[in-house]
């Protein structure tokens, strides 16, 4: 996917995040493990965000692989040391087709 499709998928994840309540802390972290498209809080809760897009719902999800999840969960405890965090948070998915948007909660393999 080129790179302007990737950002018009992360700027309609923004707007579905805020929409549902979340407050947008940092877009496009990177560390040397990886990125986290977005970092968002809502409820007290810190969400690290991958977002996914494709034509479909299950062509978009099956690129969130083992390999692609461990360095995202490295990069995010690196935010979380960088920032001194110690609270709650979860790692999610967004998935980003033409007709929807949906938000999978703690996803873990």
């Amino acid at each position: 996917m080129s790179r302007a499709k990737g950002n018009i998928a992360e700027d309609r994840a923004v707007a579905f995040l805020y929409d549902d309540g979340f407050s947008i802390i940092e877009r496009n972290f990177y560390s040397r493990f990886g990125e986290i498209d977005v970092i968002a809080a809502k409820d007290e809760v810190l969400h690290f965000v991958e977002v996914k897009s494709g034509e479909d719902y299950e062509l978009a999800i099956q690129n969130i692989t083992p390999s692609k999840l461990s360095k995202f969960i490295k990069t995010a405890q690196v935010y979380m040391k960088k920032n001194s965090f110690d609270g709650d948070f979860q790692i999610d998915a967004l998935v980003v087709t033409p007709t929807s948007i949906e938000l999978v909660k703690n996803i873990t393999f």
